[in-house]
Parts: structure tokens; sequence; C-alpha cells
């Protein structure tokens, strides 16, 4: 990212949030790069989960996580996690959050981006739908620069995505 960025940090980061590990390696590696001196400052990063299972999130956001439901995106619906204070711990160093995100808009994000033909799966759709949140609070600004990680294909929720569409396969 740093170097595609041509070396430089972005300003913001959106990751799909599950177990946190994500989350971890970007504030690992960004805090690497500030430590040699490679960057001046941390990018935010913020971790985006459903609301149907966002433990971080909620943890993060001061909220009660509220009982496990069922999400289209089952890639980061992991109830327990086991680094939730070092999740927590790089989300504050960063000055960084987490946005807790309805199923309706987690869908809405998945068929916007398969409409500009980025076609990923409802899990990494979050960052779409958090970039969303962000800039409508004035959290993130349009002039910065923020990355949302797009980590899997639309290929194996193609029968999810179908749904969403009204199609039957």
């Amino acid at each position: 990212m740093w170097e595609d960025l041509g070396f430089r940090a972005p300003n913001n980061i959106i990751v799909p949030c599950g177990a946190g590990s994500n989350v971890l390696g970007c504030a690992i590696g960004f805090g690497e790069l500030l430590r040699a001196g490679q960057i001046t400052r941390l990018p935010r990063i913020f971790a985006a989960q459903p609301e149907n299972c966002g433990p971080i999130a909620a943890a993060f956001l001061g909220q009660p996580a509220g009982p496990v439901l069922p999400t289209m995106a089952e890639g980061t619906a992991i109830a327990q996690p086991i680094r939730v204070p070092e999740i927590l711990h790089a989300l504050h160093a960063c000055q960084g959050g987490a946005v807790r995100l309805p199923e309706a808009e987690i869908a809405a994000a998945t068929l916007a981006l398969a409409r500009t033909g980025i076609y990923v799966e409802p899990t990494c759709a979050q960052a779409a739908a958090a970039f969303s949140h962000l800039l409508a609070a004035g959290t993130i600004k349009p002039e910065e620069t923020t990355v949302l990680v797009l980590t899997g294909t639309g290929l194996k929720a193609t029968p999810r995505i179908a749904e969403l569409l009204g199609i039957t396969l």
C-alpha cells in the first residue's frame, strides 16, 4: 500500500474486520515504517463490522455487542475474537475507529461496487459502506487519501449477490 501510494502513507485505511488480523497487520506495518523514518505519521485505521456480529466495533464504540445474528458478511462474523485488546489499542494509537453496519448498507455497498465493475463479496464491501458512514459523519474528508481494503472476490458469494439482485440461480 505504501509503495503503491508513491512511498507515502494514506490518511485513512478502512478494513473489514473479523478477528482483526488485517487491522493489526496494517498497524504493525505502518508502525514499522514510522519507526524507520519512512513516514511521519500513522494512517488512521478504521475497522468495519456488521451490526449483527461486531464485537470489536461495539467495544471500540462503547456499545453493547448485542446478540449474534446471521450476517451476509460471514467472513467477519467472529463472535469472540481473541485479540480484542490488541486491536483496540491499535485503533486508538492511530486515532482510527470502528463502524457497525446494518445488513441493508452492506448489501447496498456490495451492489454499488458491482455496478462500478468491482465484484466483491459482502464481507469486504463493508469497507465501502463504512467509507460512506465516515464521510457523512465528517470523520474522513473527501480530499484525504483513503484506502478501502477489498479482501475477497464476489465469485465466492455469487449466490448471495444474485439473491440481492432478485435473481434465482
